[in-house]
């Protein structure tokens, strides 16, 4: 469960969203049991994710004759993503899917037609197809703000903030690290603009 004081950097890049309103009669499930709600594909992602995190941890302490090592690893986990990006593209995903604008590591923000009840609570699965991050938590809406636009034609739409209220340690350090990366990226095409 997050709180206020676990607010994270939340970095502006389009991802994929679904939303599935959760019962408000019903509790909203324990982190624990939301682990056996991952279908095998992003459990399997979650796991190989969890394993190369720690592989790369044990690298760093490697000294420099090991590079060799280190490059031919970093070639067999990018053709690993290149074999999960693709799974996670079949992957068929409950809920409305929506676009989703901002994430970070205690909320995400998405753009809808319809405005959606500040409280309402829905159970989230998320993909960010460059970092390879897929996982499914839930989370209830904070805000949910009118988008003014200067087009008169323009169809109305609304900006959703949803914050994380179950969610496994292991994907909010997964979404810390894929806006970090993402951060990185962009800064360096600002660079290479300048």
């Amino acid at each position: 469960m997050l709180n206020d004081s676990t607010a994270y950097f939340s970095i502006n890049h389009a991802f994929d969203v679904y939303l599935q309103a959760w019962d408000s009669g019903q509790p909203l499930p324990s982190v624990e049991q939301l682990s056996f709600m991952l279908p095998p594909s992003l459990q399997l992602i979650s796991d190989i994710k969890v394993l190369e995190s720690d592989c790369l941890l044990q690298l760093r302490h490697l000294d420099d004759d090991a590079k060799t090592v280190v490059e031919f690893l970093k070639l067999q986990s990018r053709k690993i993503d290149m074999v999960l990006q693709h799974v996670i593209g079949k992957e068929e995903y409950e809920g409305d899917y929506y676009t989703g604008s901002h994430f970070g590591g205690s909320s995400i923000r998405l753009t809808t037609n319809e405005a959606i009840t500040v409280g309402s609570q829905f159970k989230v699965s998320l993909n960010i197809k460059e970092e390879l991050v897929a996982l499914i938590c839930f989370a209830t809406v904070q805000s949910c703000s009118l988008i003014t636009n200067e087009a008169e034609e323009a169809p109305q739409a609304f900006s959703i903030e949803l914050a994380f209220c179950v969610i496994q340690d292991a994907d909010v350090e997964q979404l810390v690290k894929a806006s970090l990366s993402l951060q990185q990226k962009q800064l360096k095409l600002r660079k290479i603009a300048l």
